[in-house]
């Protein structure tokens, strides 16, 4: 399953993605990891899930999110669910565009299927601006 948690700067997504990881932290036999820009939130994550820095705007594009994804789920083959907050963010300028979105929702649902493992992704956008397939996968 992949998800997205879309709204405006300022809405409380990093808040509700934290808590939502943090409710699974309890319940999942599994290995969570916590994938955000910088270090602020560690202190916010249950200390069970791997929390990870993938740096400021370090990536260039969604393919090489894949790509650290990957490279995550290669270390732990017991990795239930990835949280990545704020993928604008993490991406560098102008790499989070309607079709990347479509483009990394493609490629992860074939991931979900080979390593079950689910994912939630928070984008900083207007709702209202994103496909019908990403509106549909809205938590």
């Amino acid at each position: 399953m992949v998800k997205f948690m879309a709204g405006m700067k300022g809405e409380g997504k990093t808040r509700k993605l934290i808590e939502m990881a943090n409710q699974n932290a309890k319940v999942t036999d599994g290995n969570l990891v916590y994938i955000d820009d910088d270090m602020r939130h560690s202190r916010d994550v249950n200390r069970d899930i791997r929390y990870v820095e993938a740096g400021r705007g370090e990536l260039a594009n969604y393919r090489e999110l894949i790509g650290f994804v990957l490279g995550i789920l290669s270390q732990n083959s017991d990795i239930k669910h990835i949280y990545v907050d704020g993928i604008n963010n993490i991406l560098q300028d102008g790499a989070v565009t309607n079709e990347a979105l479509l483009k990394l929702k493609h490629r992860l649902d074939a991931l979900v299927k080979t390593a079950d493992v689910a994912f939630t992704i928070s984008v900083h956008c207007d709702k209202e601006t994103l496909p019908e397939e990403i509106k549909s996968a809205l938590v």
